[in-house]
């Protein structure tokens, strides 16, 4: 517990890129009904904070994959551990992610909802690491920041369950 944060973005800064991206999202959906979809547990805060900057009227569920099973690489296999409990079917369909790295877990998870026929699906992150990016079919269609490839924490994202509550994205500077 001794770990160093360093601050990426400030609260700040994430405060205002989550405004930018809720008036963008805003016009896309305007007339319509967005669904948000928040991929447990990391998203939860900035879908959160988004949701109460989309001016649309929104409706949200919650959704948990798991593509590790024992290990800390990724299976590429997504197993999943939480469902939704609405159909998406017709619905205008935002997923929201915290970060997104190898893209793997995402890819699978994408095409199972593809195939829950929604009306349209979008892809939002609060942050992306392209660099790591395995896949080439992960389209993000909104992103609150690029970020290198280092070990993130805060906003959501955690270092073995903890700094998720942290009101700023940091990095893990280990001694």
């Amino acid at each position: 517990m001794g770990d160093k944060i360093r601050v990426m973005y400030s609260e700040e800064e994430v405060d205002k890129r989550i405004r930018e991206l809720g008036e963008q999202i805003s016009k896309r959906y305007e007339g319509k009904t967005v669904h948000m979809i928040c991929v447990l547990k990391g998203g939860v805060f900035f879908m959160c904070e988004l949701a109460k900057r989309i001016t649309v009227p929104v409706t949200m569920d919650f959704m948990s994959v798991s593509s590790y099973g024992a290990g800390t690489k990724s299976s590429g296999i997504v197993k999943i551990v939480k469902d939704l409990d609405q159909s998406i079917e017709g619905r205008d369909v935002l997923v929201v992610e915290d970060i997104i790295d190898s893209g793997r877990t995402l890819s699978h998870l994408m095409k199972i909802l593809n195939e829950r026929k929604p009306s349209s699906i979008c892809l939002c992150t609060l942050l992306d690491k392209p660099d790591r990016r395995e896949v080439d079919d992960v389209n993000v269609d909104y992103t609150g920041f690029q970020v290198p490839d280092e070990f993130v924490v805060g906003y959501g994202l955690d270092y073995d369950q903890l700094y998720r509550n942290l009101p700023y994205v940091g990095v893990v500077e280990t001694e």
